[in-house]
Formats: C-alpha cells, sequence, structure tokens
C-alpha cells in the first residue's frame, strides 16, 4: 500500500526517502504529545482541586498557632530506633554515633 503512494509520488530513488521519513516521524510526535497535553488539560478541569478561600485559610492557620508542644512517649525508644537505622545505613556501630538534639517537625 505505502510502496505504491510513494511509487505515486515518484520519491523513490530521488533520495527523498530518508527526509520524507524523518518528518512523518517528527510530526507524528508532535502531534501525539499535543494531543496529551489538550486531554490533561481536559482531565485537570474535571478533576482540579479547588482553590482556598480566604475563610479555609484562616480556619487551618489558627489551631496551628494556637498549639501546644506535644509530648512524645516512649522518646527513648524512638531515639534508639532512628539511631539504630542511621547506624545501618551509614554502615557503622550505634556507639559510634552522638546525637546531639532529637526534635519533632
Amino acid at each position: 500500500m505505502f510502496e505504491s503512494f510513494i511509487a505515486k509520488a515518484n520519491f523513490v530513488g530521488s533520495g527523498f526517502e530518508i527526509p520524507y521519513t524523518v518528518l512523518i516521524g517528527v510530526g507524528a510526535v508532535f502531534a501525539g504529545l499535543i494531543c496529551i497535553v489538550i486531554m490533561c488539560k481536559i482531565v485537570g478541569l474535571f478533576c482540579g482541586t479547588k482553590k482556598p478561600t480566604d475563610d479555609t485559610v484562616k480556619s487551618t492557620a489558627t489551631p496551628v498557632a494556637n498549639a501546644k508542644p506535644q509530648v512524645i512517649e516512649n522518646r527513648q525508644e524512638i531515639i534508639a530506633a532512628v539511631s539504630a537505622v542511621i547506624a545501618e545505613e551509614l554502615g557503622t556501630d550505634v556507639s559510634a554515633l552522638r546525637i546531639l538534639s532529637f526534635k519533632k517537625l
């Protein structure tokens, strides 16, 4: 099918086979990318997140400002577990580590 089209277009043997193939390939890739961008925009319209209003921003900011520091239960066990993981990742012994501070972020 394509051989007859190329023969009718008189490209066979004239040196235009490679540039013609490259042009069709690059055009198909860019057409596909444009279709993907359009589909992403359409999906974004339906599944997009709502922008926060001023009321929601104020309501979420208030509890954080009035929050009290939480007491961490089993603090020594958590420090031991974290230091064991750090020592394992560094390939050293736990006794070779010196932990200066441990804060909850």
